[in-house]
């Protein structure tokens, strides 16, 4: 490629310097010729800004005054970051040398594209796709986000039967890429989410104004997972649940959103019911702070994140038009070769 347009890793971290120790070394010896990578430290207190400053002297640090999590993190980074294009990479993450190029080549062959992420895998067992992103995100009727070769908690072995690249719905935050200029249309994440979903709610609103996102299935990288919050903290599913329910009422119209999140408080009390038959009585007063959370904010206005005014659009290239959850629980489909397709859009 002539001319290649700058790219910038940037790495968030928060205490991670056992996983910059393991994973830099990988992101270091990518090939892409035209390329920065950056640490954004959330006042981390383990040495990770030390470790880095020793061992990594071309690394640049922008160092945060305090934890503003993934989407404030990021936010304050970013906003000192000059590149074409950034890569917003967790901080768990190994990669092989030429992972970039795929990415670039297809976001660069369609200015309507605004987000791309490559196929994840999991570390630890390489020959199946990593929960967090797998082949690309998508999104029921009811705002539940799943992914192809991720459906709940159910994962695939990657059998080649995700090598199409294409379109999808939503990016995952372990490894999106994420064109400069539509970052600052969109004024990046918002800060209200803290962590998980921010990605989800980004690519909704990019995808409502129009713009793409798509998955790259000539480039893969492997995701080791729960670098920061495991899947067993009932903070991770405080957040998930509440953040589930701001996204729907962000990204559809209001009296919509009223009727998808009234569907949600039975799904959801069924959650709550099924954590508390497992023995998890905090997961279950977790989700129950979440839809307290709601009620309290149901009628607040405005997104520090949004720009201009709010476009919604309710037939969106990867949404899947019924419930994830019933087909999973109930119809048992446990693959995304084994979902309806005429119910995506």
């Amino acid at each position: 490629m002539n001319n290649p347009p700058k790219v910038a890793i940037v790495i968030l971290n928060w205490n991670g310097v056992k996983h910059l120790c393991r994973f830099l070394p990988s992101v270091l010896a990518s090939t892409w010729p035209n390329l920065d990578i950056v640490v954004g430290d959330n006042a981390s207190t383990d040495g990770s800004v030390e470790f880095i400053q020793s061992n990594y002297p071309s690394i640049k640090i922008i160092k945060n005054d305090s934890n503003y999590g993934f989407t404030g993190g990021y936010n304050r980074v970013l906003a000192q970051v000059e590149a074409d294009y950034y890569i917003l990479l967790n901080s768990d993450v190994e990669v092989p040398p030429g992972w970039i190029e795929p990415v670039i080549t297809l976001m660069e062959s369609d200015p309507l594209i605004a987000v791309a992420a490559p196929k994840i895998k999991a570390y630890n067992q390489k020959d199946s796709f990593e929960h967090a992103g797998a082949a690309g995100g998508f999104i029921d009727s009811f705002g539940y986000p799943f992914c192809r070769g991720r459906i709940v908690y159910e994962v695939e072995q990657d059998k080649g039967q995700y090598e199409q690249s294409g379109e999808i719905f939503w990016a995952s935050g372990a490894s999106m890429f994420i064109k400069k200029k539509y970052w600052d249309e969109m004024g990046g994440f918002d800060d209200r989410f803290f962590a998980h979903m921010e990605e989800i709610d980004l690519c909704w609103r990019l995808k409502n104004k129009g713009y793409k996102i798509m998955y790259c299935a000539q480039s893969e990288i492997f995701h080791l997972g729960g670098g920061t919050l495991n899947t067993e903290n009932p903070f991770k599913t405080y957040l998930n649940f509440r953040n589930n329910l701001l996204l729907v009422k962000k990204n559809l119209p209001f009296w919509k959103s009223v009727i998808v999140i009234s569907a949600r408080f039975v799904l959801d009390f069924m959650a709550m019911l099924r954590f508390l038959t497992e023995g998890k009585r905090r997961d279950a007063w977790a989700v129950s702070r979440a839809h307290q959370y709601y009620a309290r904010h149901i009628f607040e206005k405005g997104d520090p994140a949004r720009r201009g005014p709010q476009v919604y659009n309710s037939k969106l290239t990867g949404m899947y038009h019924g419930c994830i959850i019933w087909d999973f629980f109930i119809k048992k489909h446990t693959t995304f070769t084994g979902l309806d397709r005429e119910r995506f859009y």
